[in-house]
């Protein structure tokens, strides 16, 4: 299987402005920003999206949402709040098929979300 965009980020073979990583995930500041901070967060292993995930991914997903805590502290994020939003699929946005968390903060973010 081909790798993908995220992939290829988080094998270092694409540059990216990384804010965090370590053994297991990345994160990095979007491209096509959503709000004035807009982060996403990938594991290393390729997962195609959350649906697709297996038992044997549990603790690696469990570390996702304790590195986002992380992360949006590290950006500031927290005293204000953030979201956190997960696609699963082309119809719910989904544009890489690489399981991945966006972190959005830095504006009110209004709901319902789209």
């Amino acid at each position: 299987m081909e790798k993908t965009l995220f992939q290829k980020i988080a094998d270092g073979e694409i540059p990216a402005a990384i804010v965090y990583s370590d053994e297991l995930c990345v994160c990095f500041r979007d491209i096509q920003p959503q709000a004035p901070s807009h982060l996403l967060l990938v594991p290393r292993k390729p997962i195609p999206r959350i649906e697709k995930a297996a038992e044997e991914d549990a603790a690696l997903l469990g570390h996702l949402m304790l590195c986002v805590g992380r992360i949006a502290r590290q950006e500031g994020l927290e005293e204000e709040g953030f979201r956190v939003v997960m696609n699963n699929g082309p119809a719910a946005g989904e544009a890489v098929p690489h399981l991945h968390i966006h972190i959005l903060g830095g504006r009110s973010l209004q709901w319902p979300p789209g």
